[in-house]
């Protein structure tokens, strides 16, 4: 059984491979079961969560994975993260395990994947300008992915804190891109062709009335159905599109809140990728139009990433 490290995912695929995996991986017939989660009792009375998202295809190369991450809330206290991941690979023919990948990297990677491959039916196709609202462990890759779609000339960067804002650039600045840092995110904003977020934000970071005709909206944050990284306004002037229709209305609060205050009815949301990438939806219609992507994560994604890292660490066809 191989086992595949962060720089291993760096050194074997490139954001525009991913983004063309993730694409087939969404026509293509992937059973994926709900997610499994397990609460485990600690001592501090501060539960531990076990994670476990499986998918497996039926048709073609046949393989089946499982993401298994667990949080561990008091792990701070150790000086050690929280939340760790792995993602087993195994065969679907004998259930025989073939890799073990780094589950937080391959995450990082499949997720900058999928907003990308939106971005590639809903912005603009002369975006130019890509405004990152972050600078964790996502931006860099969120960045580089859209570039991979779109022919992105300039990048600003936004984040609360600066000084994680400046590492974040020069780490891109290595990779090649230059990008400027805002001080001042509704300015941003406001000259924005994408606005790609990702943060921890519980409340609206993005406001409707900053956003010019035809700007695209890409939310990667909020993962809990009280989080959210954009006001109604934007919800209400946008074309909404998610990941996956079945879990995105309640896995982020950018959909959750507004379905339950009536600013968004199901059936406004406009499609999702299995669709999308299906011609079963259409992307952007007209230049001007506002855009709005969701993304809460699929297996789909991360057993796509994986075959996709699989093949080419292994040297087989992947």
């Amino acid at each position: 059984m191989l086992n595949v490290s962060a720089a291993d995912i760096a050194r074997a695929i490139t954001h525009g491979a991913l983004i063309e995996a993730l694409a087939d991986a969404f026509r293509a017939d992937i059973t994926v079961p709900e997610r499994h989660a397990h609460m485990i009792p600690q001592p501090s009375g501060i539960d531990a969560k076990l994670l476990l998202m499986p998918a497996w295809m039926n048709s073609g190369q046949r393989l089946v994975g499982c993401k298994i991450v667990s949080v561990y809330p008091d792990n701070a206290k150790l000086g050690k993260p929280s939340v760790y991941g792995n993602y087993l690979l195994m065969s679907g023919e004998t259930g025989e395990a073939l890799a073990l990948i780094d589950g937080t990297a391959l995450t990082a990677w499949r997720t900058a994947a999928a907003s990308a491959l939106a971005a590639r039916y809903l912005a603009r196709e002369d975006a130019e300008h890509l405004v990152m609202v972050g600078a964790g462990a996502l931006a860099p890759h969120l960045v580089r992915a859209h570039s991979a779609v779109r022919p992105i000339k300039r990048v600003t960067l936004w984040n609360r804190s600066r000084s994680r804002a400046i590492s974040t650039a020069f780490a891109l600045s290595a990779a090649g891109i230059e990008p400027l840092i805002a001080d001042d995110l509704e300015a941003a904003v406001r000259t924005a062709d994408i606005v790609s977020c990702a943060t921890l934000s519980a409340k609206p970071l993005i406001r409707g009335q900053w956003l010019k005709k035809g700007t695209h909206v890409d939310l990667v944050g909020a993962f809990t159905p009280k989080m959210r990284e954009a006001d109604d306004d934007a919800v209400r002037r946008a074309r909404v599109y998610v990941d996956v229709r079945a879990s995105a209305p309640k896995g982020s609060g950018d959909i959750a809140i507004p379905l339950k205050n009536k600013t968004l009815k199901l059936s406004d949301i406009a499609g999702d990728l299995y669709e999308l990438c299906r011609g079963k939806a259409k992307g952007r219609k007209r230049k001007d139009e506002i855009t709005l992507f969701k993304s809460v994560g699929n297996a789909v994604e991360d057993l796509a990433a994986a075959v996709l890292v699989y093949g080419k660490v292994s040297g087989k066809r992947g």
